[in-house]
């Protein structure tokens, strides 16, 4: 859904995420309004304030909860337990392309990494970045990366990706975010054997 578009009322918080997490990439937090957050979720500033007693900051948390969620569901924990570590990181590439829509969307944790708010949220950033690589190292490590080569090529990897993302946005040429996806399954795979 586009900011400008006026969505049906929603009733839960749960419901409302999606909608506060595009205000958030899209603004940041700082410019995140709560005529911005109003508009797409089509709720009122009495019926947000219900729904998140803790105003902004709680309804950023709450989202940065829900990512996390995804996240662990669809990237950490298949790197960390699935039998073959060689589709949990083929996995963990179709599903960074299709969270990031192909380049299309940016990573609100990276957004809220770099602005202004960032120590409100320097738990769940780090804890973001630091599950990721930590998850990746250890898949590379079952597949015959040994201790620090796979950490460090696991640390490359997301922030290459995460640059990958940037620079698709700021050049609006997504396919180079696929692009970049692609070179980096090949480099994983010739650094696995």
């Amino acid at each position: 859904m586009r900011i400008n578009e006026v969505p049906a009322a929603v009733t839960g918080r749960a419901e409302t995420l999606p909608a506060l997490a595009e205000v958030f990439r899209e603004h940041g937090y700082a410019g995140a309004s709560l005529a911005l957050i109003s508009t797409a979720t089509g709720l009122g500033k009495g019926s947000l304030y219900h729904l998140f007693p803790g105003g902004k900051a709680e309804m950023a948390a709450c989202v940065l909860e829900d990512i996390d969620t995804w996240f662990e569901t669809n990237l950490y924990r298949p790197l960390r337990e699935q039998d073959s570590p060689e589709t949990a990181i083929s996995d963990m590439f179709d599903a960074v392309e299709s969270y990031f829509r192909s380049g299309r969307r940016v990573c609100l944790v990276g957004v809220l990494a770099l602005g202004t708010s960032r120590d409100l949220f320097a738990e769940a950033v780090r804890g973001y970045f630091a599950r990721w690589v930590s998850a990746l190292a250890y898949a590379l490590r079952r597949v015959g990366g040994d201790g620090p080569e796979g950490t460090a090529l696991a640390e490359e990897t997301v922030a290459q990706i995460q640059g990958a993302i940037v620079l698709a946005r700021a050049l609006d040429e997504p396919a180079l975010f696929t692009r970049a996806l692609a070179a980096l399954r090949s480099r994983i795979a010739t650094a696995a054997g």
